[in-house]
C-alpha cells in the first residue's frame, strides 16, 4: 500500500515567544517494510537554522531555532509511504532459550536487542509486571505466541480512556487502574516483556482507520499511534498492537521507535518566554494506491 499523511502541530501562546530550539521526530524511518518516497516539512515562522541527523536509534530527527518573536508557530509534516503487507507469523524460540543465546549473543544485532531489554526512564523493571503476564509465559513457551497472548490480555483487560493519563503517568498506575491510551499500553507490554528480560521497544507512527462495510471515512479520524515491537531471535522483530488487539501489518506506519515514550517524542525543545500555551494536532492517514 501507498499512504499520504499529513501531521499538523499548531501551538499558541499567552505570552510573546522571543526564541525557541526544537527537536522534532515527524519524518517517517526507513524499515525492511516501509520506504519514504516524499517528506516534507513547512515551520512557521521561519527557522532561522535547521539540521537533520539520525538519533542513536536511527530515527530521522529535525532540529531547528525560531529566533523571531512569536506569538504562535506551526509545524505541517507531509509524507509519503508505502509499506508492504507482514509476512505470516514466524515460528519463534522459546522465550526462555532466546533469553539464554542473547545473554551470549555478541553480534550488533544481538548486543542492540539486549540494551532493549533493561529498564528506561518511562519503563521500570518490577515484580507487578512479570506476576501479570506470568501465566502466559511458561518455560518452553515460544516467545511469539505468548507475545500475542500477552497483547490480547492487556487489550482485555484494559479500557482505552483518553484523559485517565497524561505523559507522565508512571506505567505502575496505569498497571493498577487498567485504563489509559495507546501511549500506556504500549507501555505496559514493554515492561512485563522486560519484566522476563525480553526485549522489546516503543514505536511511534500512524494507523489508517479503516470504515465498517457500507460506512465513510470519516476525515481526521487518523491519529497518532504507538505500539510494540518484540525480538523473537533469528525471526527479528514483531510488532504487536495491543491496543486494538492486532499483529501489525501494512495499516501501521512507523515513525521512529526507542526503549519508550521518551525516546520519539514528536516535539520537544525549549523556548524564552510564551507563558501559558494550547497545542492542536492533526492528523489524516490517506491511502493513495495498491503496489502490485
Amino acid at each position: 500500500m501507498r499512504y499520504r499523511v499529513s501531521h499538523e502541530t499548531a501551538y499558541a501562546y499567552d505570552e510573546l515567544v522571543s526564541i525557541c530550539h526544537n527537536e522534532i521526530r515527524l519524518e517517517p524511518r526507513e524499515t525492511a517494510r516501509q520506504r519514504t518516497r516524499v517528506s516534507s516539512l513547512v515551520i512557521e515562522p521561519q527557522p532561522a537554522a535547521t539540521h537533520r541527523e539520525c538519533d542513536y536509534f536511527g530515527n530521522p530527527t529535525h532540529f531547528f531555532t525560531v529566533e523571531q518573536p512569536h506569538h504562535r508557530m506551526l509545524l505541517v509534516a507531509e509524507s509519503e509511504i508505502e509499506i508492504a503487507e507482514a509476512a505470516g507469523r514466524p515460528d519463534t524460540p522459546p522465550w526462555n532459550e532466546l533469553r539464554a543465546d542473547l545473554a551470549e549473543d555478541l553480534s550488533p544485532e544481538g548486543l542492540a536487542a539486549r540494551e532493549l531489554s533493561f529498564a528506561s526512564p518511562l519503563v521500570p523493571i518490577a515484580d507487578a509486571f512479570f506476576d501479570y503476564a506470568a501465566p502466559l509465559f511458561p518455560r518452553g513457551r515460544a516467545i511469539l505466541p505468548a507475545a500475542v497472548e500477552l497483547t490480547q490480555r492487556i487489550h482485555a483487560d484494559f479500557a482505552y480512556r483518553p484523559g485517565a493519563t497524561s505523559v507522565a503517568t508512571p506505567v505502575g498506575d496505569v498497571l493498577a487502574a487498567r485504563e489509559g491510551v495507546c501511549q500506556d499500553f504500549a507501555h505496559v507490554q514493554i515492561a512485563c516483556l522486560r519484566a522476563f528480560g525480553l526485549p522489546a521497544r516503543y514505536v511511534s507512527g500512524y494507523l489508517h482507520t479503516r470504515p465498517a462495510p457500507g460506512g465513510a471515512r470519516l476525515v481526521g479520524a487518523d491519529a497518532s499511534h504507538a505500539w510494540v515491537s518484540v525480538y523473537c531471535g533469528p525471526a527479528g522483530w514483531v510488532d504487536l498492537d495491543p491496543t486494538n488487539d492486532l499483529v501489525v501489518s501494512d495499516g501501521h506506519l512507523t515513525l521512529a521507535w526507542g526503549r519508550d515514550y521518551a525516546d520519539v517524542s514528536p516535539i520537544k525543545g525549549v523556548l524564552l518566554g510564551g507563558g501559558e500555551h494550547t497545542v492542536e494536532v492533526a492528523v489524516e492517514v490517506s491511502p493513495l494506491v495498491a503496489i502490485d
